[in-house]
């Protein structure tokens, strides 16, 4: 079958390739059609060499762990043939730690756990792929077209559930969030915020695109200017670029008692010039809590596939603003000035 695969650590070895086994039976009872796998930035640092793992045994690694398929056969019952699935990406490591070995492998404490696509688990850029039925999430049939969205959303997920848990420490009655970044994360990230009843502010750099149409439909406000330029201190701020200075900015910007999540990755080797003791000083006066947040586990996949039900379908259908064939996948992981999310297509 096709997929599309890596040689882990080496640079540009991304290739479609036509004769990929079968799953075996040891990856999962379910099998599943791939219909479609989205990209993100985790793709293109595999791409470049920079990290990646293939399972023990194989010199290559099937990428793609943001997935959606359709059931072909689950003799457990726990779905039905022609069901929209999609699979959960980190598995618990085998001797899990105390977080691993209750269900939290998101909070994974010694880094032995393993990931579809990323870390010694092949991924779902294939035609067929085998899931374990616990890391099966089942799909509302309406989610067809947008289903692939859900792996990004299980992140944001999250990040809102522990947002909460640590609001919860005292009275709590946040009014304005403020996300940092207009891709994928950031976007869904504020469509969270929404459902949540919020006044929600999304800066980015773009000017012109769908980011600023994206946000307005949502009913938030879009803004270009630097984060110290902002009218407001948010009582929340989901911070999705990863750039330092942003980073350094939000965490200065928060209101009294507020909350900075930081879910984007920075590049590193960068230094910054700033006055650690005035931040510290400002984060401790105030009663304000800087923390991040990567990765879901499964009571997160369920809420975010309860929150991708209620969304409006049109407005996420825009957010998937190519969907390339896996003839033309090369296409696919290059990227464009005006993406946001791209959709490698198996079913056309």
């Amino acid at each position: 079958m096709r997929a599309v695969t890596v040689t882990p650590g080496v640079a540009n070895s991304l290739r479609l390739i036509d004769d990929q086994p079968e799953p075996a039976a040891e990856e999962g009872a379910i099998l599943v059609e791939a219909l479609a796998v989205g990209i993100c930035g985790t793709d293109h640092e595999i791409i470049s060499g920079e990290y990646g793992e293939a399972p023990p045994g194989a010199d290559r690694l099937v990428i793609g762990h943001e997935s959606l398929g359709r059931v072909l056969e689950d003799p457990t019952g726990t779905l039905q043939p022609g069901d929209l699935v999609a699979g959960i990406v980190r598995y618990p490591d085998p001797e899990p730690c105390p977080n691993c070995a209750v269900g939290e492998w998101d909070m994974c404490r010694n880094g032995l756990y393993t990931e579809h696509g990323i870390k010694a688990l092949h991924g779902f850029a294939r035609d067929r792929w085998r899931i374990q039925p616990r890391f099966a999430v089942g799909l509302d049939p309406a989610l067809t077209k947008v289903g692939v969205l859900l792996e990004p959303t299980s992140v944001v997920a999250k990040a809102w559930d522990h947002i909460e848990r640590i609001g919860h420490r005292a009275e709590w009655q946040p009014q304005t969030v403020l996300v940092t970044g207009a891709g994928p994360i950031g976007l869904l990230a504020a469509l969270l915020a929404t459902q949540r009843g919020l006044a929600v502010h999304v800066l980015d750099r773009a000017t012109e695109g769908p980011k600023p149409e994206l946000v307005a439909a949502l009913g938030a406000t879009y803004h270009t200017v630097p984060v110290n330029d902002l009218p407001f201190e948010p009582d929340v701020v989901v911070e999705c670029t990863g750039a330092p200075t942003v980073v350094i900015d939000v965490m200065c910007k928060a209101a009294p008692t507020g909350i900075v999540c930081l879910a984007g990755v920075s590049s590193g080797g960068r230094s910054i010039d700033f006055d650690a003791g005035a931040l510290n000083r400002a984060l401790v006066l105030e009663n304000n809590v800087v923390f991040g947040s990567v990765n879901a586990n499964r009571r997160h996949w369920d809420l975010a596939a309860q929150s991708l039900t209620r969304a409006d379908q049109g407005w996420l259908t825009s957010l998937i603003t190519r969907r390339v064939p896996v003839a033309g996948y090369a296409e696919a992981y290059t990227a464009g000035p005006d993406d946001i999310k791209v959709v490698l297509d198996f079913a056309s």
